[in-house]
């Protein structure tokens, strides 16, 4: 499983429930907790959905670079 322990901190950073995270990349807020649990691998679609809500890179939510800038 990949490191998504990023979009936990995010949500914290922009003080956001799981469940407003939840609608925001239209999953259940159960799916999102083992999102964030690293239970379950985000879909592709969920990882854009959260990238764009943050303004961050994807490559920064999967834990590949500490860059939050967007290369795009």
């Amino acid at each position: 499983m990949g490191n998504y322990t990023k979009i936990r901190d995010l949500r914290e950073d922009n003080d956001l429930t799981q469940k407003e995270c939840a609608e925001i990349t239209f999953v259940s807020k159960n799916a999102y907790i083992r999102y964030e649990k690293g239970e379950r691998e985000p879909p592709f679609d969920v990882i854009i959905r959260l990238a764009k809500h943050y303004n961050v890179s994807i490559d920064y939510i999967a834990g590949l670079t500490n860059d939050k800038n967007k290369n795009w």
